[in-house]
């Protein structure tokens, strides 16, 4: 694509509801007629978003800005003595999204310093990558959540359900906080994706989908959970 968008981005559609309506929603993609199933099995999901000293990615996202970037380390699963994880470069622009991720090896959060976790990484990646760390070194926060997934019968376009996320903050003390929750609203989190060859095929796809599209970044939100 034009305009430096790769061609692995994609369409980033977001919904934003009661966790009330889960089983509702869970309801319509099992019985929509394009076939969705489940790929993978239920799973945690974990992030560690970082950020510069003056909240620089935040404040992009905040004001909405068409070309906005985020630096975040991801696991899986409900340890925090993850085997591996993934410090990915999450790129938007507009409504396409795309990642630029590089694998690392295991992680304590139990007994490590953020000063060790940030040096581990950084001996990890590759220089570009580190650059990233460079110019967001200040770890603001971990959250978790557990995610459902779907996919068409053609694989053509994905849905994902997040539900129960929680928040730590991370701006205050040498080592991970995994014990102390912020005050979060409970929301559940729906997210349509599909290439952008397939445009016409996933806004059609989310016909009659009982919620409205709505702006949300789970980092923004945890950031403002931050200040409650």
């Amino acid at each position: 694509m034009s305009g430096n968008v790769p061609d692995s981005a994609r369409y980033e559609l977001k919904f934003v509801a009661s966790p009330l309506l889960h089983r509702r929603v869970e309801h319509w993609i099992r019985l929509h007629p394009d076939g969705f199933f489940s790929p993978y099995p239920e799973r945690r999901v974990n992030n560690v978003y970082f950020d510069n000293f003056d909240f620089f990615a935040y404040e992009e996202n905040l004001v909405g800005t068409s070309a906005r970037t985020k630096v975040r380390l991801r696991w899986y699963g409900a340890t925090w003595t993850p085997d591996g994880c993934t410090l990915e470069l999450k790129r938007r622009r507009n409504m396409l999204g795309w990642k630029i991720s590089h694998r690392t090896g295991p992680m304590d959060f139990v007994a490590m310093s953020w000063l060790e976790i940030r040096g581990k990484l950084r001996s990890e990646l590759p220089g570009s990558a580190q650059t990233w760390l460079d110019a967001n070194p200040r770890p603001v926060l971990i959250n978790r959540y557990q995610r459902q997934y779907f996919e068409s019968r053609d694989r053509k376009v994905r849905m994902t359900l997040d539900r129960n996320q929680e928040v730590y903050a991370q701006t205050f003390g040498r080592r991970p906080n995994r014990t102390r929750k912020t005050n979060l609203p409970v929301t559940l989190i729906v997210e349509c994706k599909f290439s952008t060859e397939d445009r016409r095929r996933g806004m059609a796809a989310i016909q009659g989908i009982p919620l409205r599209v709505g702006r949300n970044s789970k980092y923004v939100v945890g950031v403002q959970s931050l200040q409650r």
